[in-house]
């Protein structure tokens, strides 16, 4: 066993992460392999038409990789309705009730956890909230967007409230996540929280300008760097001429700000191995290891 770990070892200080999860599997003992995960990060189109289709191809995609883990973009199930500065009580009711709609459809994705946004009412006051949803617990709400913007396509102050500012990391039954929803990835000393807290995963669900693409990926990295986590970003595309622009790529990230991969017009949807325990150590090596 411990000339295994060794080996294991080897692989990842040496090679790196990449070369780590290409290792034959003899090298891995069984607690091992318990950390390595399959995710997947994808972008999704903001016209219903071709939602539709692409869930479809996604859920055949999650079949096919065998994903243990799927993040979906932010406030998915509904057309991006803060492009609009006036707030509109109908439409925010039909993004209320797909939310709710598309809850039941989650299962299509199964038996991968499936992480994402919703438009949600509490009480009498409305939310975009982050969920974890598994196919033997259901839905779980996990944190309602804190940091909310309100400017030219992005009115979501407008349109929402904002949450009571708990960054609180909800467990699944396969690692501990965090999120940060599209904006929130800009406080960095959330991300840094998270990892002090152990999270293995920071799950960005986002909806950005295809103009800022290379800002967000930078804020990703340094999201990664300094919590010790990986992080995952997918993207909302809104190539027509309603709305504002909308597009990018989705990533994933390594604990050290490695990019694994990225997400594009002819690859919308990305599946990587993981090992949850390169996380669990980054947390030991520079910069997490600083007292503060």
């Amino acid at each position: 066993m411990e000339e295994k770990v060794n080996r294991r070892e080897f692989f990842h200080n040496i090679l790196g992460a990449t070369a780590c999860l290409a290792a034959p599997k003899f090298l891995f003992s069984t607690e091992e392999k318990k950390k390595i995960l399959k995710v997947t990060v994808c972008e999704l189109n903001n016209d219903r038409g071709n939602f539709s289709h692409e869930w479809k191809q996604l859920a055949n995609h999650v079949k096919n990789e065998q994903s243990d883990l799927v993040l979906l973009p932010e406030l998915i199930f509904s057309p991006w309705f803060a492009w609009k500065r006036q707030y509109d009580p109908k439409v925010w009711q039909a993004a209320v009730k797909s939310h709710e709609e598309w809850k039941n459809r989650l299962k299509e994705l199964a038996p991968a956890i499936v992480l994402g946004s919703g438009a949600v009412n509490i009480g009498n006051k409305r939310f975009n909230e982050a969920f974890l949803w598994e196919s033997a617990s259901g839905y779980k709400a996990a944190h309602n967007k804190y940091y909310v913007p309100d400017l030219r396509g992005f009115w979501e102050a407008s349109w929402y409230h904002r949450g009571n500012g708990d960054f609180t990391p909800v467990q699944s039954s396969k690692a501990l996540i965090g999120f940060v929803i599209c904006t929130e990835m800009w406080f960095f000393q959330h991300s840094r929280d998270y990892g002090q807290k152990g999270v293995h995963i920071i799950a960005h669900p986002r909806a950005t300008g295809r103009a800022t693409a290379e800002k967000w990926l930078a804020a990703g990295r340094a999201a990664a760097i300094v919590s010790g986590a990986f992080t995952m970003s997918s993207i909302r595309v809104n190539p027509g001429k309603d709305g504002p622009n909308l597009g990018g790529t989705g990533w994933i990230v390594g604990p050290n700000g490695e990019v694994l991969g990225q997400t594009s017009k002819e690859q919308p949807f990305l599946t990587k191995k993981i090992d949850l325990g390169i996380a669990e150590r980054a947390k030991k090596s520079y910069p997490r290891s600083v007292i503060g």
